[in-house]
């Protein structure tokens, strides 16, 4: 006897198929969607790992800054310790600044030259006086400016000729009033630029015009 399947096979065909496409529809999507959720874990272990760095990062240029902060105020405590110790080796220098000063206008006033007033006012001095001539102050000026190792930089402010009665009431002498200023070399400033000659290893050429003054015929 022949059996005939009546039923519609291809009915049933058709629904395994879409019931085989919705079973791998849904694997596809389990799939990406564990894809999705490793790569979510490993997005979010990276951003701990980054915030974790950034944190130590963080507290070890604070570290830092209380560091650089500490070694700033050291360095202003060091500076201003050597400015109070310069001022006060300044001051045990300068104190025999003036007998150098006075011995030295002894050593380069040439004869027939004579001070009414000296007054130093910081590094300058200021010098009044009078003169027999001329030439006189002029070797005055030229001893100062290039002989002297404590007096540089001779200006003259004014020159005059002045008539002064002699002693005796008859005779007239022509001498000259005359001013000048005169830089005062500090010690430590000659110190100072020895070393620095030594140091580069260069000899200071010596000043121009700086040839031995000649003491006038009495």
């Amino acid at each position: 006897m022949i059996l005939i399947n009546l039923l519609p096979h291809r009915e049933e065909k058709r629904k395994r198929r879409k019931a085989a496409f919705f079973v791998g529809l849904g694997l596809a999507a389990a799939a990406g969607l564990v894809v999705v959720g490793l790569w979510y874990l490993v997005l979010q272990q990276m951003t701990v790992s980054q915030q974790e760095r950034n944190q130590f990062l963080t507290t070890k240029i604070k570290e830092l800054e209380v560091q650089i902060k500490d070694i700033a105020n050291l360095r202003s405590e060091i500076e201003a310790l050597k400015a109070r110790q310069k001022a006060v080796e300044d001051l045990q220098i300068d104190r025999n600044v003036p007998v150098h000063v006075l011995n030295e206008l002894v050593k380069q006033t040439p004869e027939g030259i004579y001070y009414r007033t000296i007054k130093q006012d910081g590094q300058v001095l200021t010098l009044s006086g009078v003169a027999q001539t001329n030439e006189r102050v002029s070797e005055l000026l030229r001893n100062t400016g290039n002989n002297s190792e404590w007096l540089v930089r001779p200006e003259l402010v004014e020159i005059k000729a002045a008539t002064v009665q002699a002693a005796s009431g008859r005779e007239q002498k022509r001498l000259y009033d005359f001013a000048m200023r005169i830089s005062i070399k500090r010690p430590q400033d000659v110190d100072a630029k020895a070393a620095a000659g030594a140091a580069s290893g260069v000899v200071p050429a010596p000043a121009a015009g700086g040839a031995a003054a000649v003491k006038p015929k009495p």
